[in-house]
């Protein structure tokens, strides 16, 4: 009698969830999760990536490949979980991507195995119900810049040689977070911040190197559309990194979006700033047919 009680009692609490909720309770249905896949091995040190593969379906899936923030010295792809969501609800396949941090090896190693990452993908697509024609790049702060730089730099830049193979896979859009976009901009000088100048180490060349990885030197005709998002009093990335990279698409006719969030600061954006970013990247995906 009791167990019967039991039973019943959670089939009403169940029956009682939001639309949310239920979501969230059935999630598990919908997505396997293949975690730590080796996509590249540099300085002895394994890069892996996790896929999460919707399992109700068997045909190619458009494909989010998140890259995870922390100025380059820090942060685990493990410990970004939460920014997935979003793309869980639109039914896309993920691809979360760690790559080798200052300790492991100084820039640009993390700009080449995000390419390299990129490039892994393309090849094993089929093997994961990925649509490599709708591959979209996104990531937060560091993480923001390494998705620019993986949607933008080409192959004649020649920091994908870590990794050969085929052509790079071209990417259908950047959802850019508050990126770096002018590296050399916060390695000295009055936007100097420690996390650049941690990765950039006391290298000679670092001026050369600084400019190699910013997303600013790649801009040109026939890039991928970019979205930009970035709070107006962000202290850890100047705000003005957005506001060049969207004027030097807007000249070189790249279709691009900046949304700008009003006394923003460095993420930690409120719910309702959130509700506006995600509703904003469903019309910016739509927009440019990638929904």
């Amino acid at each position: 009698m009791k167990a019967t009680l039991l039973l019943l009692s959670c089939a009403t609490a169940f029956a009682q969830l939001s639309e949310k909720a239920t979501w969230a309770a059935e999630a598990q249905n919908h997505y396997i999760i293949k975690p730590n896949i080796t996509y590249g091995v540099q300085n002895n040190f394994e890069t892996k990536l996790d896929i999460y593969q919707r399992r109700d379906t068997t045909g190619p899936q458009p494909t989010i490949i998140f890259i995870h923030g922390g100025g380059w010295t820090g942060g685990s792809k493990e410990t970004s979980v939460f920014p997935l969501f979003p793309y869980f609800e639109m039914g896309w396949n993920v691809v979360n991507v760690e790559y080798r941090l200052e300790k492991i090896s100084p820039a640009p190693a993390a700009v080449e195995d995000c390419l390299c990452a990129l490039r892994w993908i393309g090849v094993h697509a089929r093997d994961y119900n990925i649509d490599a024609t709708k591959l979209v790049v996104t990531g937060e702060s560091a993480g923001g810049h390494l998705a620019l730089t993986t949607g933008m730099i080409p192959m004649s830049a020649g920091l994908d040689r870590q990794c050969p193979g085929p052509e790079l896979p071209k990417v259908a859009a950047i959802l850019d977070w508050y990126g770096i976009t002018d590296v050399n901009d916060i390695l000295d000088g009055p936007n100097q911040k420690s996390y650049a100048v941690q990765w950039l180490g006391s290298m000679p060349n670092k001026e050369q190197i600084a400019k190699r990885v910013s997303p600013l030197e790649y801009v040109r005709p026939g890039l991928p559309p970019i979205l930009m998002v970035q709070g107006d009093q962000d202290p850890t990335v100047p705000y003005s990194h957005s506001v060049r990279l969207h004027e030097a698409l807007d000249k070189a006719d790249v279709p691009n979006q900046l949304l700008t969030i009003p006394g923003g600061k460095h993420g930690n954006f409120t719910p309702e700033e959130r509700v506006r970013i995600h509703k904003a990247t469903r019309e910016f995906l739509a927009k440019y047919h990638l929904l």
